[in-house]
């Protein structure tokens, strides 16, 4: 009895010895072997599970002898699944290595630093919208991008003109002259041609949108003071690309827009065409128009040559025609008389070339060559005025890359040429210039160590007449693990003189006098940025993302627009400066299909002239954007959003409202099309519920300063089709 009581002990604990085997793993990123921390392994088929601790270290216990099966996975990693067969041989931990998905990549890849790294492998501080959420945006607004920057953290689209519709872009506050707007990299849309521009670039052909904010000269050269907004264009691809999107809106607008694009053995195309219109619209019955009557017609097409696998060259053409028409209902409608006799009548044309050629030298350099040529024609008419002019300007820069195994270089030279040339009506004297700016840059991305990234840059502008401008920068990353990571940066920037200035446009650029190029001096600036990222999966569906930046930049020698003695404005240096500092706070919480994001703005921005301190008008010193969206991948897509806006000072010292905007947009998607509807503004905020927006008369109104929404509740639906 007693050696079958022994017996039986000894099959039981043999038995529990085979159900009791513990895997060890450390996770590690593929590339940068950094732990992964809070990584998941699976036994599959069962609930047994662990977390990846701080070392990346991963330990499950209680698993049977045999061949088992663990998953590995990590929110934006490819998963991986191992067969061991227990027990194991191996008695030390076992390495997995994870990579990033390739959906992921994808979409982080970034260019306007000029370095093609991903997003989370660079010095600089971008943003990126990309890949979906540009298409969730591009449905609410698919005929222009105002929308789609005004809802970004930090950014604010000022409307500068009440019955045109026209906006500007502002970033931490600053006024949108000291914002670059490039296409692929190219200034298309600088100082006279940067008019209307918001309104008149059409989103479906884009890949992303990509957004520096702080000082960039040392990139772009001047004018990028407060930061850089960067349009990529779709390139083609092996698979056929084929996109039509039409759009109608409650306030009888349509967008009409289609974009094809394939990639052959030797060559490629892309070709975007679009139509877009307005109904002249008053929602507050008032009289003058909130959206302008307008009808536009864009056509993009673009040819890529690959003569082998070393060199490639594209050849683009941007073309936009336009008339808008805003002012008096009575009087577009052709039922105008000597009362109902206000206009505002704008008409653009603009033309641009692309050029791009790039060769590779070997596996670890590459030259390039670039150039574009525009010309921006622009005639504004209001009633007894007329303002007008031919803007040509052209971009050539030639380049060389060189990415070794911790460091890349990249350096070129580039020359931009700028003139404007007014057409002459009257007396006045006109505000033509003639500027050729000669650059020469280097910029340096050094791989400290797996952790500390080092991104060092120097420009040399020669810019006639206003002499030689230094622009070094410097940005820090440093990666602490997988979760948290930290960047730190600045420059120094500068805007040259020219009169197409938001205060300007609001005014229609009527008795505005030219610029004394001999008293004037550029406007110079020096900024910096520092900002924390942290992200973190809490467990299998639930992931939080959270970003703060604290942002400053002192602007010298601003040149602002006051009034003259004969009646006239002319531009103004007062002794002083401008200065922006804040915070731009982002969160992302992710819960299975559902995904929440908060972004707050503080933008304190401040003038300081002759002694006194003042606040800047028209910006919003608090903002909160809040956006809530629910997706059955290629099914169903739902998005709720709410937007503050605190009370902006104006012009004449007083304060505008708070107020609220409210939206809803679903989609619901098929393999080959879906349609989508958006209900705008549902609250129906309008600076014309609770303010007015002109003084005067009809006949002839003066308009306060725009700082909330004028055309109210919109419904926009349409269809989407992909062959």
């Amino acid at each position: 009895m007693k050696k079958f009581s022994l017996l039986l002990i000894a099959i039981f604990d043999v038995a529990t010895g085979f159900s009791q085997n513990t895997f060890k793993a450390v996770v590690k990123d593929r590339e940068t072997k950094e732990p992964l921390i809070g990584s998941i392994a699976v036994l599959q088929g069962t609930t047994n599970s662990a977390n990846a601790d701080s070392s990346g270290r991963i330990e499950i216990k209680n698993i049977p002898d045999g061949k088992q099966s663990i998953l590995f996975k990590f929110v934006g990693y490819e998963q991986r699944a191992d067969i061991f067969n227990f027990p194991l041989v191996q008695n030390g931990p076992v390495e997995i290595l994870l990579s990033l998905g390739a959906e992921e990549m994808e979409e982080v890849i970034v260019t306007t630093t000029r370095s093609s790294r991903t997003i989370d492998n660079i010095p600089t501080r971008i943003e990126t919208i990309s890949g979906e959420e540009l298409g969730e945006k591009g449905n609410m607004k698919p005929g222009d991008i105002r929308m789609m920057l005004n809802e970004s953290t930090g950014i604010q689209t000022q409307q500068t003109s009440a019955t045109s519709y026209n906006s500007s872009i502002r970033i931490q506050g600053l006024d949108g002259k000291y914002t670059q707007l490039l296409k692929d990299g190219f200034p298309l849309y600088s100082e006279f041609s940067g008019g209307l521009s918001l309104l008149q670039i059409v989103p479906l052909d884009l890949k992303q949108v990509e957004v520096i904010k702080g000082a960039s000269s040392t990139l772009y050269g001047g004018g990028a003071i407060a930061g850089l907004v960067n349009l990529v264009s779709k390139i083609p691809s092996e698979e056929r690309e084929l996109n039509f999107m039409l759009n109608g809106t409650s306030a009888l607008g349509l967008d009409a827009s289609g974009f094809y694009s394939q990639k052959f053995k030797k060559t490629g195309t892309t070709v975007f065409a679009s139509y877009n219109s307005g109904t002249p619209y008053d929602p507050a019955s008032i009289g003058l128009t909130a959206i302008p009557k307008f009808n536009r017609y864009t056509l993009n097409p673009k040819l890529f040559f690959y003569f082998n696998d070393k060199t490639t060259m594209n050849i683009g053409f941007n073309s936009t025609v336009e008339d808008r028409m805003g002012g008096d209902l009575r009087y577009i409608e052709g039922k105008g008389d000597s009362i109902h006799s206000y206009f505002e009548k704008n008409k653009t044309n603009r033309l641009s070339t692309q050029l791009g050629f790039d060769r590779k030298i070997n596996d670890r350099s590459k030259l390039s060559f670039k150039n574009s040529v525009s010309h921006y024609d622009r005639s504004i008419e209001v009633r007894s005025f007329r303002f007008s002019g031919v803007q040509i300007s052209s971009f050539t820069e030639a380049s060389y890359n060189y990415k070794g195994d911790k460091m890349e270089w990249i350096t070129g030279v580039n020359l931009w040429t700028d003139q404007f040339s007014q057409n002459k009506f009257d007396a006045a004297k006109v505000v033509d210039y003639n500027y050729t700016t000669l650059g020469a840059f280097v910029q340096n991305t050094w791989n400290v160590t797996g952790k500390f990234i080092l991104e060092t840059g120097f420009r040399g502008d020669y810019q006639t007449p206003f002499g030689f401008f230094p622009l070094p920068r410097i940005s820090v990353l440093f990666k602490a693990n997988p979760k948290l990571a930290a960047r730190i940066g600045g420059g120094l920037g500068y805007k040259t003189p020219t009169v197409f200035t938001e205060d300007a446009e609001r005014i229609q650029f009527r008795n505005v006098l030219p610029i004394d190029v001999s008293k004037t001096k550029a406007e110079q600036s020096l900024g910096g940025n520092f900002d924390i990222n942290y992200k973190t999966p809490f467990a299998d569906k639930v992931f939080m993302a959270f970003n703060t930046l604290f942002f400053y930049t002192e602007i010298k020698n601003p040149l602002i627009l006051m009034p003259a003695t004969t009646g006239s404005y002319e531009f103004q240096q007062p002794k002083g400066f401008i200065d922006t500092k804040g915070i731009e706070t982002n969160m992302k919480l992710a819960y299975g299909n559902f995904k929440l994001f908060i972004g707050y703005t503080l933008a304190d921005v401040k003038q300081h002239y002759n002694g006194n301190t003042t606040t800047l008008p028209l910006v919003a010193e608090h903002r909160l954007n809040t956006i809530l969206t629910y997706e059955i991948e290629n099914k169903l897509k739902v998005g709720l959003e709410a937007y503050y806006f605190s009370p902006q000072t104006l012009n004449n010292g007083a304060a505008g409202k708070e107020y609220w905007l409210f939206g809803l947009m679903a989609e619901k998607l098929w393999e080959h099309f879906s349609i989508f509807v958006n209900f705008e503004n549902m609250t129906d905020t309008r600076q014309t519920r609770f303010d007015i927006i002109y003084t005067g008369t009809i006949t002839n109104p003066i308009f306060r300063d725009i700082y909330a929404p004028v055309d109210g509740f919109v419904v926009n639906g349409g269809i989407k089709i992909k062959l």
